[in-house]
């Protein structure tokens, strides 16, 4: 059992080896074209995408400054990063909006805590509470 399993090992690797060698030779041409199916989402696709999840579109101006108003009422900290703020709260309103969605609360404070910002499980619930009574999260 043991030989067999070696000399499958030592096949498996002689083959990834081979595999290794002839996919970065120097004779490579330029990248492969990327065909119709492996092509970028339009704007209008991705959009679409994030409202199928629950998330809203991304806000700017007025809108974005009321967002952000609205996290530091409920936790301060969380704004210090403004972007990861806001992307924090589109993804918090997947949860939200998410049926069967558990620990919500939880969710928010994992997903508002990043570099030196750390948010505890009952910030999260005033993170939600706060998006939810600003209508941010309704799609």
């Amino acid at each position: 059992m043991r030989t067999r399993t070696t000399a499958a090992t030592l096949g498996v690797l002689g083959v990834l080896g081979v595999l290794a060698l002839t996919g970065c030779t120097a004779t490579d041409g330029p990248a492969p074209k990327v065909s119709a199916t492996q092509q970028e989402l339009t704007q209008d696709q991705k959009d679409e995408i994030s409202r199928a999840a629950g998330m809203p579109p991304r806000s700017t101006g007025a809108d974005r400054r009321a967002l952000l108003d609205t996290l530091a009422a409920a936790a301060p900290d969380v704004v210090r990063y403004e972007d990861k703020a806001v992307d924090a709260a589109r993804n918090q309103c997947s949860a939200i909006n998410g049926e069967g969605t558990k620990r919500v609360d939880w969710l928010a404070s994992q997903r508002f805590t990043y570099k030196d910002v750390t948010t505890s499980e009952v910030q999260g619930a005033r993170i939600n509470a706060a998006l939810k009574a600003s209508g941010f999260c309704k799609v």
